[in-house]
């Protein structure tokens, strides 16, 4: 079987068979669509595409069978036919007609200016942090800088040396811009890979990696200063403790931190941060771990999708992605792009 050939049956199987066929022979196969999956199964080696060319005549041997055998067969007619009911409804059929596009817009922009007021769990985290160590799980935009902030003026205020920890040197340069402006130019410093400012701050902002190279320095006897005074490490998106390549800075940094040292880890994204915090009692056995769990987002999810064409529609049947769960469906129209993407005929 030529490419052509093989191109010929691959369009016209449903896609779940493609994913079967590039299950262990493509990276992250799952997330392509019908062309580029035919694409990239296309570009495989010869042996690979002869495996899936033998595995495609099997399975164009099965209905052949089924329907010589279903035709052979004589037909029964019971005896008694069962009386039809009526369908039941869908469990997550939905209740009203779906969204237009202008009511999903609707809504969006700038809200109106309010006083601010914490919530329960922002305050709660925050007179946590002042006798333990504290995890803060909650959505992206509910509010964790705002318990990182007032964290880092109780220590500051108690003359103790604060470390603010990010992933990425981008985020790390944001964060010092933006306490900057809120503690003052003079409080803040930043130690990244290309960058070293007032590295005597009371307020330290760089990469988690940095951090882990000074707690290196420590235990060989290359005592930073700094670590005399450190009250407190916050591990912004924590959630790299579990990242293949680079949890292992993570997990090494929260283990020689020091002990008078007060961990604040926040997270959008911890799937199972009662274990982490089970954990961190364990590695840290004088220090408390407070678990702060907040599910509800500040600000609300929208889904909206847009065809190579240009075309934007709702993704979902429901304005909020928040709201759907399980169960949740697809805009009609958005099926209707999809089915015409996924399987219009191949060139």
């Amino acid at each position: 079987m030529n490419d052509n050939d093989l191109q010929r049956e691959l369009v016209s199987l449903p896609i779940k068979y493609l994913h079967r066929f590039a299950k262990g022979r493509i990276h992250r196969h799952f997330r392509l669509g019908k062309r580029r999956l035919i694409d990239s199964i296309l570009a495989l080696p010869s042996d690979q595409k002869l495996a899936i060319a033998h595995d495609l005549e099997q399975l164009s041997s099965i209905p052949k069978k089924r329907a010589t055998e279903s035709s052979t067969a004589p037909r029964q007619t019971p005896l008694h036919p069962r009386p039809s009911s009526p369908k039941k409804p869908h469990p997550h059929k939905p209740t009203s007609p779906p969204i237009g596009l202008q009511d999903l817009l609707e809504g969006i922009g700038v809200p109106e200016p309010k006083p601010f007021v914490p919530d329960d769990w922002q305050r709660k985290a925050v007179e946590a942090i002042a006798h333990s160590d504290v995890i803060v799980s909650a959505p992206t935009g509910s509010g964790k800088t705002f318990v990182a902030t007032e964290a880092i003026q109780q220590a500051m205020a108690t003359n103790q040396t604060v470390i603010y920890t990010s992933p990425l040197k981008a985020l790390s340069n944001t964060k010092y811009m933006e306490f900057s402006q809120y503690f003052g130019a003079d409080q803040v410093g930043i130690l990244t890979g290309d960058r070293r400012d007032n590295a005597q701050a009371p307020l330290l902002i760089m990469t988690t990696e940095i951090l882990r190279n000074i707690l290196y320095d420590a235990t060989s006897g290359d005592l930073d200063l700094r670590l005399h005074t450190l009250g407190l490490v916050i591990l912004d998106e924590s959630q790299y403790l579990a990242d293949p390549e680079r949890g292992v800075v993570w997990e090494e940094t929260l283990i020689l931190c020091p002990t008078q040292t007060r961990l604040l880890l926040l997270s959008a994204s911890i799937g199972n941060p009662q274990e982490l915090a089970e954990w961190l009692i364990s590695i840290r056995p004088t220090t408390s771990c407070h678990l702060i769990q907040h599910t509800k987002r500040s600000v609300p999810l929208r889904g909206l999708y847009l065809h190579p064409t240009g075309q934007l529609v709702p993704l979902l049947d429901s304005r909020d992605i928040q709201q759907q769960r399980k169960g949740y469906r697809f805009h009609p129209e958005t099926k209707r792009l999809f089915s015409e993407y996924e399987f219009k005929p191949y060139h």
